[in-house]
């Protein structure tokens, strides 16, 4: 099987982990009155919708293929901001995600493992 026909089998294979992206958002959001704790937890809510894994209560993570996937998703979050608060959207390649050093209890963890592509379309 030649190389040409080999990115043909597997759809997406052409993409590199420099071209596959993740989306982190993160997020101070003020939830001193009611109002201001419903509009936190329906973010919450869309991004977990959305398709985003959190990470820690106030970040979550989602895979996308590509920068215009990317773009998809922060026109998304943006047309659902909460009214107060500041949120960050961070982009960064599924080879940096690699990299990424975790501690937990005091201890270096692994990395975690990058998802297989296919299993998230």
């Amino acid at each position: 099987m030649t190389r040409r026909e080999d990115k043909g089998n597997l759809g997406l294979a052409h993409l590199s982990g420099y071209q596959l992206m993740w989306i982190l958002v993160t997020f101070d959001l003020p939830v001193e009155t009611r109002k201001q704790r419903a509009a936190a937890t329906k973010f919450r809510l869309f991004l977990l919708d959305q398709g985003f894994e959190m990470s820690q209560f106030s970040n979550y993570l989602r895979f996308c293929n590509g920068k215009e996937q990317f773009e998809a998703y922060a026109r998304k979050i943006e047309a659902n901001l909460p009214q107060w608060g500041d949120i960050y959207i961070f982009q960064f390649t599924d080879r940096q995600y690699e990299n990424i050093v975790r501690f937990s209890d005091q201890r270096r963890r692994r990395s975690r493992k990058n998802p297989e592509q296919m299993a998230l379309f």
